[in-house]
C-alpha cells in the first residue's frame, strides 16, 4: 500500500523567470521546478523565450526525467516559464503537460497554471461555438484561448479580460517573447509569490523554490493581482476587488513543503502549532508520541512540547522506494506499507503509543500502521490528526476522492477508531486549525466544512472539470 494513497494529492506547481542580464534561465527554472517537484510528479515542462520565439520542452515523467543538459541548453533566452503537474483535470497524457504555448496576434504566448476553472466547461462551449480549437482536454487552454481572443487589445488587457470572465483558483505564470506576467486569483486560494536575483525578478509556486537558485523572497502575490515583469521594470494592478484572501488551509496542511513562507505564515511553524492545539483538544496519557513521515512529524513534534509526553522516531522510511514502486498482487499490496514505512520496534515496544498523522482521507493507510504498530509490540495506539476530517472533495486544484470514498464523510468517530484499529482517535477542530494558522484570517477549508469562497458545481467528481 503506497502511503500517498490515503493523502489528498497534489495539485501543481509553477515557476517563472525574467532576467535582463546573461543568467541562464532554463536552468534556474530547471532547480526552481526540482524545488516544487512535490507539488506534482506527472509532467514538467519548460517554455523559453530568445526575445523572438518562445521554445517549450515538455513530457511525462519527473523534472529529472524530463530534462538532461543537452536539453537545458536548447533552451536560451532571458524569460522563462515552468511546470510540474498533477493532474486534477485532464488525463495524464504528454498533450495535457504544460506550460501551454500558443501564437497569435501579439506573437508566441505560454502559460502554466496551478488551480482549477469550475465554469471552464461553459466558457469551452463558448469558444468552440465561435471558432476556437481545443487540442488538450485542461482548464488551461480555456484562458489561453481567451487571452489570445483579445490578443489585438495588447496583453495587458487581455489577460484582464481572461481572468474576469473564469471562475475558480488559479496561480498562472504567463511568458510572452518579452514579458513575465503573475496572475492570482481573486480569492488567492492557489499560491503565488515574486522573489528577485541579481539582473532580475522571479514568481513561484511556493518560496522555497527561491531558495533553491539563491534568490531573495520579497512578497506573496496579492489576490486579484497581476504582475508584468519587463525591461521597464515591474508593474502591478488589481483586477478585482480586493477580498483579503482565502489561501487553501491544506497548503499549510499537508502540501507545502515546511521550509515555505506562505502568505505570511511559516509552515513548519504552522504544523507544529496544530500539533500543540491537538494536544489542548484531544489529550492522552501515553509513554511516547510519534509521528507519521513527513508531513505527520511537526505536528507530533509539536504534541510532545504541549503534553511532555517524549518524542522518537516510530517509523522508518524508505526513501528509495518511488512512485512506480510495483505491487504484483494483493498480498503484496497490503503489506507494501511495510516497505515504505517500518515501525521501529525500540521505540515502540511495550509502549502506549500516540500516532500523529496530518490528515486522514480513506483511511487504509491508517489502518496499516497502526496494525504495524501492535506488530511491533504496541501496548496501546491512539491516532491523533493534527487537521479536521476531510468531508467534502475539492474543487479548486486538489484531487480529492469521492465523497463515499471519504472515511470522514461516512462514518462516526467510534466507527473509525473500529475500523482503523486503534484505542482512541481524535482530529483538530476547524477551530483549532484557525488557531494554529492564524485567528482571524479566512482560508479556504471547503474540503472540511463543505463551505467553499466560489460557488461549486454539482459534486460529481473530478471528472466534471472535463470534457
Amino acid at each position: 500500500m503506497d502511503q500517498t494513497v490515503d493523502k489528498l494529492k497534489e495539485e501543481c506547481g509553477v515557476f517563472g523567470v525574467y532576467s535582463d542580464s546573461k543568467i541562464d534561465v532554463a536552468r534556474y527554472t530547471y532547480y526552481g521546478l526540482y524545488a516544487l517537484q512535490h507539488r506534482g510528479q506527472e509532467s514538467a515542462g519548460i517554455a523559453v523565450s530568445d526575445g523572438d520565439k518562445i521554445n517549450l520542452i515538455k513530457d511525462l515523467g519527473l523534472v529529472t526525467d524530463v530534462f538532461n543538459k543537452e536539453k537545458l541548453n536548447m533552451l536560451k533566452g532571458n524569460v522563462a516559464i515552468g511546470h510540474v503537474r498533477y493532474s486534477t483535470t485532464g488525463s495524464t497524457v504528454a498533450e495535457n503537460a504544460q506550460p501551454l504555448l500558443t501564437t497569435c496576434k501579439l506573437g508566441p504566448i505560454a502559460i502554466a497554471h496551478n488551480g482549477n476553472l469550475v465554469n471552464a466547461d461553459v466558457i469551452r462551449e463558448l469558444l468552440e461555438d465561435s471558432g476556437s480549437v481545443f487540442h488538450t482536454s485542461i482548464d488551461t487552454e480555456v484562458i489561453i484561448n481567451l487571452i489570445a481572443k483579445a490578443a489585438k487589445e495588447g496583453i495587458d488587457t487581455a489577460i484582464f479580460k481572461a481572468v474576469q470572465a473564469v471562475r475558480g483558483s488559479f496561480a498562472m505564470v504567463i511568458s510572452t517573447k518579452d514579458k513575465l506576467i503573475g496572475v492570482r486569483d481573486p480569492y488567492g486560494i492557489r499560491p503565488l509569490c515574486l522573489g528577485k536575483i541579481e539582473g532580475g525578478y522571479l514568481l513561484a509556486s511556493e518560496s522555497c523554490a527561491f531558495d533553491a537558485v539563491g534568490a531573495e523572497f520579497i512578497r506573496d502575490v496579492n489576490p486579484g493581482e497581476i504582475i508584468t515583469i519587463s525591461k521597464d521594470g515591474i508593474n502591478s494592478f488589481e483586477y478585482s476587488e480586493c477580498t483579503g484572501g482565502t489561501t487553501c488551509a491544506f497548503e499549510y496542511i499537508y502540501f507545502a513543503r515546511p521550509d515555505s513562507i506562505m502568505d505570511g505564515i511559516n509552515v513548519h511553524q504552522s504544523r507544529l502549532r496544530a500539533g500543540e492545539q491537538l494536544f489542548k483538544e484531544a489529550p492522552v496519557d501515553a509513554d511516547v508520541v510519534i509521528g507519521v513521515p513527513d508531513s505527520g512529524i511537526p505536528a507530533a513534534i509539536g504534541y510532545s512540547r504541549a503534553s511532555g509526553i517524549h518524542y522518537d522516531t516510530g517509523f522508518v522510511k524508505n526513501r528509495y522506494v518511488g512512485r512506480t514502486f510495483i505491487t504484483p498482487n494483493q498480498e503484496m499490496r497490503e503489506r507494501a506499507v511495510s516497505v515504505k514505512l517500518n515501525p521501529l520496534k525500540c521505540n515502540i515496544e511495550g509502549k502506549r503509543v500516540i500516532l500523529i498523522d496530518d490528515s486522514i482521507v480513506r483511511g487504509t493507510t491508517s489502518k496499516y500502521l497502526v496494525e504495524s504498530l501492535r506488530r511491533a509490540g504496541a501496548k496501546e495506539v491512539h491516532f491523533r490528526v493534527a487537521s479536521p476530517a476531510v468531508k467534502f472533495p475539492c474543487y479548486f486544484g486538489i484531487d480529492t476522492p469521492y465523497r463515499k470514498e471519504l472515511i470522514g464523510a461516512n462514518y462516526t468517530l467510534e466507527q473509525i477508531k473500529d475500523i482503523i484499529g486503534c484505542d482512541s482517535i481524535a482530529y483538530l477542530s476547524i477551530d483549532g486549525l484557525n488557531k494554529a494558522l492564524v485567528e482571524g484570517r479566512q482560508f479556504c477549508v471547503g474540503c472540511l466544512s463543505g463551505k467553499y469562497p466560489v460557488s461549486t458545481p454539482i459534486e460529481t467528481s473530478k471528472e466534471h472539470l472535463e470534457r
